[in-house]
């Protein structure tokens, strides 16, 4: 093994699913009102958007499919609303952070791998601008510079579960399915690489598993376990 991809949201990065969601879109919708924009049909077609990026094909980046059919869908000033998002991601996206509390051991897994000899890739669902995905990571304790390569809607061109997200992501750090570890707490969106031979470690101390999975095959555990798990790993030469 020579790769390790970290999950952000629920793994590095301690926040539910539903606050953050309910923070990010709220403190948007703030945003929205302050430019005189209609949140309603700003966030509907935001929701559109994502649901596209989902389903990307890989002929085009996820960026461009979001703003595509941001374009073609949004009802009002699609120029003006990409200004106050934009505006709103360097702004008031800082206060979501609120939401999201650190894990004292998630920069001592990192740093630890890195100490070993191993690549690490931040391996989140490129659903967001590198922006944003940046306070993200610091928000987790973090810095950008700790990952190899981080996956965010400008650089890629597929989103999970779609293996082929996996694929490109690997293809990008010059690794092999079968030297690479994924360590996530989501089993739909995560633990699929199980597929492609690729090493897993479900991080259980925020899991999501809607299809009530069961997860008995999978290497799992809380942080600590985790901890133990990279402690026992050989370094590399």
């Amino acid at each position: 093994m020579q790769t390790v991809l970290f999950d952000l949201d629920g793994t590095l990065l301690a926040a539910d699913q539903e606050t953050f969601l309910k923070a990010y879109f709220e403190i948007m919708a703030e945003s929205a009102v302050k430019h005189q924009i209609d949140p309603k049909p700003l966030i509907e077609t935001i929701w559109t958007g994502t649901r596209a990026m989902v389903a990307n094909d890989g002929n085009r980046t996820n960026e461009v499919v979001f703003w595509e059919l941001f374009n073609r869908h949004y009802p009002g000033d699609s120029d003006k609303a990409r200004d106050m998002l934009d505006e709103f991601y360097i702004k008031d996206f800082p206060r979501v952070g609120k939401t999201a509390t650190p894990h004292p051991l998630a920069l001592k897994c990192v740093a630890l791998l890195k100490e070993k000899g191993y690549q690490v890739a931040l391996a989140t669902n490129p659903l967001f601008p590198r922006i944003a995905t940046e306070y993200r990571i610091r928000w987790a304790g973090l810095s950008p510079r700790h990952f190899a390569h981080i996956t965010t809607y400008e650089n890629s061109s597929y989103s999970k579960p779609n293996l082929a997200y996996y694929r490109e992501l690997l293809a990008s750090l010059g690794s092999e399915p079968a030297t690479a570890l994924m360590v996530g707490n989501d089993v739909a969106e995560d633990m699929v690489v199980e597929s492609m031979g690729m090493k897993t470690f479900l991080l259980t101390d925020h899991l999501i598993n809607p299809g009530a999975v069961d997860i008995g095959r999978f290497p799992r555990g809380g942080f600590e376990e985790l901890y133990q798990m990279i402690e026992g790993l050989p370094f590399l030469e």
